[in-house]
């Protein structure tokens, strides 16, 4: 694996949007070698983008690194925009990418987080696509996910927990209170949205926690109206629709790196997958934090020695 200075963000060799659908452009771009295995990345989020610094994670001179914006996130078209958003929305549009772009063999799909859950969704969806896994930081958008946000982090954050529900009168109602702000066309409950519900995984994990303190700008509001609204809607997904359909994926070679003090995606969420993919390798980190310089660091060294027994 070829080894990038931490100055050097890779130069895409190609970008452009799909063909409008349901009103949405999707925005997208690749890197490394044109010829090359080509490897799909999937952001965090909802509601983040696509970054070119991941590139930096493969040897792109071997493979063909492709990045897309999920709807109404990042580049894509209309920005914010949650009409015809849904994560099979998502899903369905990796199929068009890789058919635009002429990708016919199978893939291996890199994702962390938000991203780890779209990339297991398009495994499950189209498994006969997908050659192998890469994912970090799992997120199973389940009720056992909603229930630790919501109340069990309480146990460690119960004073930013009171700031966050206010005069909510139960728990699990405080994504749609704050779904109902971020689509207001009102400035100050937009910015009350982004500021508290917007920022709380950013307490999770924090020493010195605090909700945002800054004026959000039009990109950050944005951000957050995608993910506040998938968040309202449990991620459009089943509870636990990606475990109970795992049995679709278990022939897939999966590895699965995770901090042990994740506290936005408690490390359980890690080894359930690993328990129902057979063909997974579970590394748990020690670490703290959703994301870590030995959790990068990490993934470096097993990433390589996995890639190179694909081969």
């Amino acid at each position: 694996m070829a080894f990038w200075s931490n100055w050097f963000i890779p130069k895409p060799f190609n970008e452009g949007y799909l063909p409008e659908l349901d009103g949405h452009r999707v925005y997208y771009r690749e890197f490394g070698n044109p010829k090359g295995e080509a490897i799909i990345c999937f952001h965090g989020g909802p509601g983040f983008w696509s970054r070119a610094e991941t590139a930096k994670k493969f040897d792109l001179k071997k493979y063909r690194v492709v990045m897309f914006d999920q709807r109404g996130c990042g580049k894509s078209e209309p920005a914010g925009c949650m009409e015809h958003n849904t994560t099979q929305d998502n899903v369905d549009d990796v199929v068009r990418l890789l058919e635009l772009l002429e990708i016919n063999n199978k893939v291996i799909l890199f994702g962390g987080s938000w991203g780890s859950t779209m990339a297991l969704m398009f495994a499950i969806t189209y498994p006969k696509v997908v050659k192998a896994m890469i994912l970090s930081k799992i997120f199973l958008a389940n009720k056992d996910s909603q229930k630790w946000e919501l109340k069990q982090s309480g146990l460690f954050y119960p004073d930013m927990l009171d700031v966050l529900k206010g005069n909510i009168s139960d728990n699990y109602l405080i994504p749609e209170y704050y779904a109902k702000q971020i689509n207001s066309e009102n400035l100050e409950q937009q910015t009350e949205a982004s500021t508290k519900y917007g920022c709380w995984e950013r307490v999770l994990g924090s020493l010195d926690p605090k909700f945002g303190d800054y004026i959000p700008d039009e990109k950050e509001i944005n951000m957050q109206k995608i993910y506040i609204n998938y968040a309202a809607q449990n991620f459009m997904l089943e509870d636990d629709e990606i475990i109970d359909n795992a049995h679709k994926i278990d022939n897939i070679p999966t590895l699965i790196l995770h901090n042990r003090l994740d506290f936005i995606c408690p490390p359980i969420n890690a080894y359930r997958l690993h328990k129902a993919l057979p063909m997974s390798k579970l590394i748990f980190v020690p670490s703290k934090g959703h994301s870590s310089k030995l959790l990068d660091e990490t993934m470096h060294t097993e990433m390589k020695e996995f890639l190179q027994k694909l081969d």
